[in-house]
C-alpha cells in the first residue's frame, strides 16, 4: 500500500480559525485509509477534485501535479469515485468527458450533478451556449426556472445526456444526481416534478435528493421511500445541519437495491438556511468521532444494495478529502475487530 506523501509529510500547522488538533488527527487517521478510499462495495469520494481552496491549501496534491490532466490521474489513485457537481453550474462538455475517461482506470466511477435549471434551480444564463441564451430571451443574469420555454429546457437536457454520454459508453457513469431546491416541498404536484426528471434519464441510474425538510417527515417517508422503488430513483442520505426548513433527516434507506448514496454536507448549521458562499456553507471538518457513528450505517447499506457511493461535499480546503479517508479507515477498523 502506497500511502500520498502529501497526507504523510503534510505541514499541520493550522490556518486562522482552524482547530489544529483536529487537522492533526483527522490527517493521522486518513493516512492510514487504503488507496484508493474503498471498502467491498463501499466507494469513497469527494464532490469535484479542482475545488479551489482544495488546491491552495497544498494539502492534498503534490506540486508537480500542475494541469488538469495531472490532478484528475493524482486524484483517481486515491479515490474510485468522483462526484462532478461543475455540471450543475454549465452544461457538461462531451469533449471533456471522453478526456475524464481516458485518463481514469478502468473502474473509476463518475457521479454527475444535474445542470440546475433541470430539478428546478435558477439557471445562470451566461453559462449557457450562445444559442440557448438567444432562445432564452431574456437579459437577466439569472432567469427562475418556471420563466425557461419547454423548448430551451428540452435542449438543455438533450446537450446534458449528450455531453456524459462518452461516460456511459465507456461503462463510467454512476449514476446522476437530481438535487431539487430547498422550496420544492412534498406536495403530489412536486412529486410530479420529480418523476418527470426522472423519465428523462431513462435507464441511466438516478438518485434524488431533497431539501425540505417535509420529505423527512416520520408520517411521510415510509411512503417517499416506496414512491422512489417504484420509479427506480435512489434515495440519498444526508449528514447535514437539522433545525432548519431546508434541513432533511439522517435517514438511512434503500429505495433501489442496486445503489445507495450518502452525502455529507458539514454540519454548519448557523450558516445553512443563509445565502452565504458555498466556501463558507461547506467550511467544515469532520471530526473521528462525529464519523464513526456512520459506520453500522454504511455497512446497513452495503448489505442492502449493491453500491453505495459515499460522497464529502464539505469542499473546503481538504476537509472533504480527510472526511472521505477518515470514513474509510473506521470502516477497515470495524471489519478487522
Amino acid at each position: 500500500m502506497v500511502l500520498s506523501p502529501t497526507l504523510f509529510d503534510l505541514d499541520l500547522d493550522a490556518s486562522p480559525g482552524e482547530d489544529g488538533a483536529l487537522l492533526r488527527e483527522a490527517t493521522a487517521l486518513a493516512a492510514r485509509a487504503p488507496l484508493p478510499a474503498r471498502l467491498g462495495n463501499v466507494a469513497m469520494a469527494t464532490a469535484g477534485w479542482t475545488d479551489p481552496s482544495l488546491i491552495a491549501s497544498g494539502r492534498f496534491y503534490p506540486p508537480a501535479a500542475r494541469s488538469a490532466e495531472d490532478k484528475l490521474r493524482f486524484y483517481a489513485k486515491h479515490f474510485s469515485l468522483v462526484e462532478v457537481d461543475a455540471t450543475y453550474y454549465a452544461l457538461p462538455n462531451v469533449e471533456v468527458a471522453r478526456r475524464w475517461v481516458e485518463r481514469t482506470p478502468g473502474d473509476f466511477v463518475f457521479d454527475i450533478k444535474a445542470f440546475s435549471l433541470l430539478t428546478g434551480h435558477a439557471v445562470d444564463a451566461s453559462r449557457l451556449p450562445l444559442e440557448l441564451r438567444v432562445a432564452l430571451g431574456s437579459n437577466d443574469t439569472r432567469v427562475s426556472a418556471d420563466r425557461v420555454d419547454d423548448a430551451v429546457t428540452d435542449a438543455c437536457w438533450q446537450r446534458f445526456l449528450y455531453g456524459i454520454s462518452p461516460l456511459r459508453e465507456a461503462g463510467k457513469l454512476g449514476s446522476v444526481l437530481l438535487q431539487f431546491p430547498p422550496w420544492l416541498d412534498a406536495t403530489r404536484g412536486n412529486a410530479r416534478v420529480v418523476e418527470r426528471a426522472r423519465e428523462r434519464l431513462g435507464t441511466i441510474p438516478a438518485t434524488v435528493e431533497f431539501r425540505h425538510a417535509s420529505w423527512g417527515e416520520p408520517s411521510r417517508f415510509e411512503r417517499v421511500i416506496d414512491w422512489l422503488r417504484d420509479i427506480r430513483a435512489a434515495y440519498v442520505c444526508v449528514d447535514e445541519p437539522q433545525g432548519h426548513r431546508n434541513s432533511m433527516p439522517a435517514h438511512v434507506a434503500v429505495s433501489d437495491p442496486s445503489l445507495a448514496v450518502v452525502r455529507f454536507h458539514g454540519r454548519r448549521r448557523d450558516v445553512w438556511d443563509k445565502p452565504v458562499s458555498v466556501q463558507e456553507k461547506y467550511a467544515y471538518l469532520y471530526s473521528p468521532d462525529e464519523l464513526r457513528p456512520w459506520v453500522d450505517k454504511v455497512q446497513s447499506l452495503a448489505q442492502k444494495a449493491e453500491s453505495v457511493h459515499v460522497v464529502f461535499n464539505n469542499c473546503n480546503s481538504n476537509y472533504a478529502v480527510l472526511g472521505a479517508k477518515d470514513l474509510t479507515a473506521e470502516l477497515v477498523d470495524a471489519v478487522a475487530t
